[in-house]
């Protein structure tokens, strides 16, 4: 088959499948929970989150926002206690009305975490038959069918989940949208999803671009690369920026583990426990204390193993040991693996609270949210321009609003 038969091949099934998506929310939509509790503030830049998860992307994205009003120092001193941030988040330009999950113990979590003018709609996104007026849009669709460890399968079902951020946008109509992602999606279908995804988007009235992060180059303690697509609505006087990389060569040194979880070693807090797969044991698993961490997966039987103690040893090929013996080894616990996504420590994840399951259970259920959020310093750093931006066009909008109210 020649190679553009195989492109024609793979945008019909695209096309396909984009049909049969738009068809059955059609079909399923119904109305849930009318939406009269949104918190709309003129004065701030009202924001939607989509799988918002346990509130990775929420929280670096209100830190931005925060960091843009009373300045970098303030904004990360404040960060660092949950009192003291719980005083000025508020000043934050970003302002979160609406968020949907059906993950039951991240939205609890979310729930802790964040302030409870944020409305939460704990329903399957097919079914949210009217998204609110919002400013902005931001969230990491679900990505299993695009990511390199699954099969990437291109008419994965999961694969077309982005089709429902676009009916959000399409209803909210905000001003702009980032939507993350795995690299995977990248070459999926021969690099035909992604252009796909970004054409769709842009046909929604958006100036739509994308480009691939590693989390490492923003003081994440963490090799971990995501795509990260943003949209600008046509006409809008903004032009957006990717941020420039702060840690590196020639730059700030790349935060190691030492540095993340160094004072942890002795109190780690609880972790997964149990034995290793052949899989788990088919490459290497740790990375020494002035490294960066693996991705952090989104489960607890997955999780990397802490830097302590010898090195893995490849003895052949997809097969590693421990030299010193597995009891000499453990998993990074809920509470590293928080820090390495760059979570501020008061910071609290449910594990649902359900005694009749076994520990390792429960524990799972907090290593999948934090495994599924995006690093809050990478967050941040993606919503920087977004945030800088934000602060003037909304006191121009506030002031013109404020100048119509007088004529009348």
């Amino acid at each position: 088959m020649k190679k553009s038969d195989d492109k024609i091949n793979i945008q019909q099934v695209l096309q396909h499948q984009i049909s049969l998506e738009e068809m059955n929310y059609i079909q399923v939509s119904q109305h849930h929970d009318e939406l009269i509790a949104i918190q709309y503030i003129p004065s701030k830049l009202n924001t939607i989150s989509l799988f918002s998860g346990c509130g990775g992307l929420d929280l670096g994205f209100e830190l931005a926002g925060l960091a843009a009003v009373i300045g970098e120092e303030a904004a990360l001193e404040a960060f660092q206690s949950k009192e003291a941030y719980d005083t000025v988040r508020g000043q934050s330009i970003f302002h979160t009305i609406y968020t949907n999950d059906l993950f039951k113990e991240a939205n609890e979590s979310y729930q802790t975490n964040f302030p409870d003018s944020v409305f939460q709609h704990s329903i399957d996104i097919r079914k949210v038959r009217n998204f609110p007026k919002a400013d902005l849009v931001i969230g990491g669709f679900p990505c299993p069918g695009f990511s390199e460890a699954g099969p990437r399968l291109i008419d994965d079902e999961r694969n077309f989940l982005y089709i429902h951020f676009i009916r959000c946008i399409t209803q909210a109509q905000p001003d702009v949208f980032v939507a993350e992602n795995v690299k995977g999606m990248m070459t999926l279908g021969k690099g035909e999803v992604i252009k796909q995804i970004t054409e769709d988007f842009a046909a929604s009235g958006y100036d739509v671009q994308y480009r691939l992060l590693n989390a490492r180059d923003y003081g994440v303690p963490q090799l971990r690369e995501r795509v990260f697509i943003v949209g600008v609505k046509k006409g809008l006087n903004f032009h957006y920026h990717y941020p420039a990389a702060t840690h590196g060569d020639g730059l700030l040194p790349f935060t190691t583990l030492q540095q993340a979880i160094g004072d942890l070693e002795t109190m780690p807090g609880p972790y997964f426990t149990g034995s290793y797969s052949s899989i788990y044991m088919s490459r290497n698993r740790k990375k020494s204390w002035d490294e960066q961490s693996f991705t952090i997966q989104a489960s607890g039987r997955q999780a990397p193993l802490h830097p302590s103690g010898l090195a893995m040893e490849k003895i052949s090929k997809d097969t590693w040991i421990f030299p010193d013996g597995e009891e000499q080894h453990r998993r990074l616990s809920v509470k590293e693996i928080a820090r390495i996504q760059t979570f501020p420590d008061w910071y609290t994840f449910s594990d649902g609270g359900n005694m009749n399951v076994t520990a390792n259970n429960r524990l799972d259920k907090q290593y999948k949210q934090i495994g599924n959020a995006v690093p809050v310093l990478l967050a941040k750093a993606v919503a920087t321009s977004i945030a800088e931006w934000a602060v003037p066009f909304v006191a121009q909008r506030t002031n013109e609003q404020t100048q119509q109210l007088k004529l009348f």
